[in-house]
């Protein structure tokens, strides 16, 4: 066990990192879950594994696996690695940038369940173990039983050899929190004042939590998120930090769509605010998908529900946005949709490459991960680079 700390990131000098910060790597879960990744986990492995090797040519991966599925895991990974090996001659780069974890998990929300890290000016990182009770515990929670995926950040910390604050019974997910690095911190309030999470606090002591634990100064509270986002719209779907003073927005010029009125009343409050260091936020507006990705008959037919999981319905909308976006050393993972979304696809492609010119912007299919619940930076979890790292990355 490493030290479990009494104290707290800001009195200690922690603070988050923006997640355009350097990595040292990236948190993942394999997908096993009946009801979020079908009976048939083909099309979402397909997708994970494009999200596994994009990270592995930049930072590790650390894969998180229970003991009954670790040999699955083990085979597919050798498999993807010597397939992009063949084709671009990697060597045993990837290899040596995977390591295998077995820890057990309820789903594969690593962003949601894994821990927060936090560092110093000095370059010292230490994690964050939050309570976990998948997205509203017995009030509108997802699934009925989430022990596994509480005891996520905790175990991860510890295989590590990181020392952690437990900030336990304060509920927070990794995707309804973002940093820009430098003081500011955003989530919605759509999220965060939800009744099934910290019911007992009021807005005021939630931000006092925030600023706590994520060394933060200010905290921009954003009315809404995406629509029918299962998260209680989670902040990492609507809005992000692309780097300090200057967020994507996700958005819609069409204002039947129920979106339209969400996306609005969030330019509307960000352009009213500052940030911690008093500048005004650049805001660059990121279309959603023209047309609404919907969970088909077929998709429905492939799910196998738990007791107590959250169902989907035929004709039900997903809460697809380009914002879910994940950003690796030097590049940026990007949601694709496909079908009759191409063009939209592609144009989120170029606004990225736009705004992003520094990285590589990559286009990863990911409506067998949409139809999970989340996307690309739900399935993700930055660790940020220490200067005390010995892993040798080159």
């Amino acid at each position: 066990m490493n030290k479990l700390l009494r104290s707290n990131p800001i009195s200690d000098g922690f603070f988050m990192p923006g997640e355009f910060s350097e990595h040292l790597g990236t948190i993942m879960i394999y997908p096993t879950r009946p009801g979020s990744w079908g009976k048939d986990r083909s099309d979402t492995l397909w997708s994970f594994g494009q999200v596994f090797l994009e990270i592995l040519k930049r930072e590790n991966l650390y894969l998180l696996v229970d003991e009954a599925n670790k040999e699955e895991a083990r085979s597919f990974m050798e498999d993807l690695i010597r397939s992009a090996n063949e084709e671009e001659r990697y060597d045993d780069t990837l290899f040596r940038r995977l390591y295998l974890w077995t820890i057990d998990s309820d789903d594969s929300w690593a962003r949601d369940v894994g821990p927060t890290f936090v560092i110093d000016k000095d370059g010292n990182r230490r994690g964050i173990n939050w309570s976990f009770n998948a997205w509203g515990g017995e009030v509108d929670g997802l699934y009925a039983s989430w022990d596994k995926d509480d005891k996520v950040a905790a175990s991860f910390c510890d295989k590590l050899s990181s020392d952690y604050y437990d900030a336990s019974p304060f509920v927070l997910e990794g995707g309804s929190i973002h940093s820009d690095g430098e003081g500011t911190v955003m989530v919605t309030e759509s999220c965060l004042l939800s009744p099934g999470r910290n019911p007992e606090l009021s807005k005021e002591q939630i931000e006092d939590k925030l600023k706590t634990y994520l060394g933060a100064k200010k905290v921009l509270w954003l009315p809404k998120g995406i629509y029918n986002d299962e998260t209680n719209e989670h902040v990492d779907n609507v809005c992000a930090f692309i780097r300090p003073g200057e967020v994507v927005l996700a958005w819609t010029d069409d204002e039947s769509d129920p979106q339209y009125a969400m996306s609005a009343a969030d330019l509307e409050y960000l352009e009213s605010v500052t940030d911690a260091k008093g500048r005004q936020i650049i805001v660059h507006k990121l279309p959603i998908p023209e047309y609404p990705v919907l969970v088909t008959e077929e998709d429905l037919s492939n799910y196998e529900f738990e007791e107590g999981e959250d169902n989907r319905e035929a004709g039900e909308r997903l809460a697809a946005s380009y914002v879910n976006f994940y950003f690796v050393n030097g590049a940026a993972l990007v949601p694709q949709f496909g079908g009759v979304n191409a063009v939209s696809d592609k144009r989120a492609l170029g606004i990225l490459k736009e705004l992003c010119p520094e990285r590589e912007v990559i286009g990863i299919d990911a409506r067998p991960i949409l139809l999970g619940g989340g996307n690309i930076h739900c399935i993700t979890q930055q660790i940020p680079k220490a200067q005390n790292d010995s892993i040798n990355l080159e």
